[in-house]
């Protein structure tokens, strides 16, 4: 019972509680992080492969005619 009050009632005790969150979820993160790292390998792009962001074939023409007047 005391630790519960030190931990809630303290403000060295919730000081620690943050602090243990912060990494218990850092700790988290990582574990996932390089599972999917195991789980996608890094792989040669191929024709079949699309991008959201990088588009080759932007050429500043919008699909909406009033835009490209």
């Amino acid at each position: 019972m005391d630790f519960i009050n030190w931990l809630f009632n303290t403000r060295q005790g919730v000081i620690a509680l943050v602090l243990g969150g912060i990494l218990l979820f850092l700790i988290i993160a990582v574990v996932l992080e390089r599972k999917t790292r195991a789980i996608y390998k890094n792989h040669e792009k191929s024709p079949e492969d699309w991008d959201l962001f990088d588009d080759d074939s932007e050429s500043g023409w919008s699909d909406f005619d009033d835009d490209n007047k």
